[in-house]
Parts: C-alpha cells; structure tokens; sequence
C-alpha cells in the first residue's frame, strides 16, 4: 500500500498531482525576471547559435543567465557550450543544470541520455510533460534571463512554452532571403495567434566580410529582416553577419565572443545583449 509522504498529494490523485506540478512551475517562473523564446520559421537559419550567443552575451555584461533547449529531437544546445556529463539531483530532487560558467547554466534531454547519438521519438503529451518538467523540476534559482531554444516551425515545443511561460517573449530569427522571409512570418502569426508578446526579430547570416579583399558579400541578401519587421509592425533587433569561425566555435564547444572579441559578429551580439537589456 501506497504511502503519503508530507506535502505531496494522496496517491491515485491526478489533479492533485497536476496541481502540485503545476504549482512547482509557478514558484519557478515567479524567481526568473526575463523569458525568451527564441524561434524560427524553418531550420537552418542559425537559431541556436543565436540563441547560444545571446545567452553568452548577456552572462558576460554580469547577469544571471539560464539556456533552455527545447529542441527534444536536436538537441544542440550542450555540444555548443561544450558541456558533456548528466544532470545531477539535489538534496530537494531537483535537477541541476549543467554550469557553463559562474553566470550561465544550460538544461537539455541530450543531458538526461546515455548515448547522445539515440533517437528521441516522442508525440505531443510527452514532450510537453518533459518541458514542464525542466521547468518545474529545475533548480533554476534566481535568474535574470531564461533563454529557450526550440526547434524550427510552430509545432509541440513553442506552442509548450506559449501555454507554460505566459509572459514569455518571442525573439525570432531569420536569413534575408525570401523563403526563410515566408516561413518566419508564419511564426509571427503563430505568436499573435498563440499571444505571445513579440520582443523582436533578428536578421541573422546577414552579410560577409571577404578575408581577401575586405569587401562585403551579401550571400543570403540583405535587409529582408528589417522590411519584414516593418510591413508586420514588429521590433527589428539588428543583423548578425556570417562569419564561418563562429560555426567552428560551435562544433567546438568553444565561446566566439571570447576567442574573436573583435570580429563584427561578437560586436553584434554585445549590441543586441544591450538592446535586450539597456
């Protein structure tokens, strides 16, 4: 037979149970002052680099950083920061995010894996227990910003954080060139239709310095970001330009910002920490 132990609900009691979890999640997001979502429309776009980067960023202007990887069937999120291991428990059973640094700690499924390499396949009800579950079950502590990397499209994983983090803000990603233009609008409409507060848009990949010549390459176009945010009525947050060491410093595990404090695309990234949070 069944024991209660103090505090927790009767066992076979499900809305008890929800109710509690519920609650956990609550207390959780009362202590975090900044949510964003950051989203694209189709993948390849550079969204978790964005993400990784901003989380960088803001960590090293002092705040108290939270990353959030979402993306249950890619986690990327963890190889980028170059953190391996499992998530720990605490005395309070709850799980410990993995520490980049004295101000950034990440959560991801590839830290709850053995092999990063298995194939996570899940529908809708499980992936939304997981994400309330690395909310609710995470000792977060007091936080500044949470960062919250999700997969491409306007699937399970936004829709999760839309109806588990009301106050969370969209910052949306894209290239210039027109096709990703199409597919991200379709994610300003999800965030209108979902409401969920649209903090901005960022055109990403925008522009490349030759290593030669010095001239500027627009590889994807240029400027469809910006005129996207104005026929939509949303925030444009600035362009990031290509830059290929930022895709070695990724699958490295290595900080960008850190190793090429000079480079145009850390310069950008400082910009838009500051605009996140004059």
């Amino acid at each position: 037979m069944e024991k209660c132990t103090p505090g927790s609900p009767p066992p076979g009691d499900p809305k008890a149970a929800q109710a509690q979890k519920d609650a956990a999640v609550t207390d959780v997001l009362a202590k975090i002052k900044n949510k964003f979502l950051v989203m694209s429309g189709k993948g390849g776009v550079g969204k978790t680099s964005v993400s990784v980067n901003l989380a960088m960023a803001l960590a090293n202007r002092g705040f108290k950083v939270g990353i959030l990887d979402v993306d249950i069937h890619g986690p990327d999120v963890p190889r980028m920061l170059g953190l391996k291991g499992m998530l720990d428990l605490n005395p309070s059973q709850k799980l410990v995010p993995l520490q980049y640094s004295p101000n950034l700690s990440a959560v991801s499924i590839e830290a709850l894996t053995a092999s990063k390499d298995d194939a996570i396949i899940w529908r809708g009800p499980l992936k939304h227990s997981i994400i309330r579950q690395f909310i609710g079950d995470v000792a977060w502590g007091q936080l500044d910003y949470l960062v919250i990397d999700s997969p491409p499209g306007t699937g399970d994983e936004p829709l999760s954080i839309a109806q588990s983090i009301p106050d969370a803000q969209a910052v949306v990603v894209t290239t210039p060139q027109e096709v990703s233009l199409a597919d991200v609008r379709k994610s300003i409409n999800f965030c209108k239709t979902v409401k969920m507060a649209i903090f901005g848009l960022i055109e990403n990949m925008s522009g490349f310095a030759c290593p030669h010549c010095g001239c500027e390459i627009d590889l994807f176009g240029r400027g469809g970001g910006e005129r996207t945010c104005q026929q939509m009525g949303i925030r444009f947050l600035g362009r990031i330009p290509f830059d290929p060491h930022l895709v070695s410093c990724g699958d490295e595990g290595t900080c960008f910002q850190d190793r090429y404090a000079d480079a145009p695309v850390a310069k950008a990234f400082a910009q838009l920490a500051r605009t996140i949070a004059p």
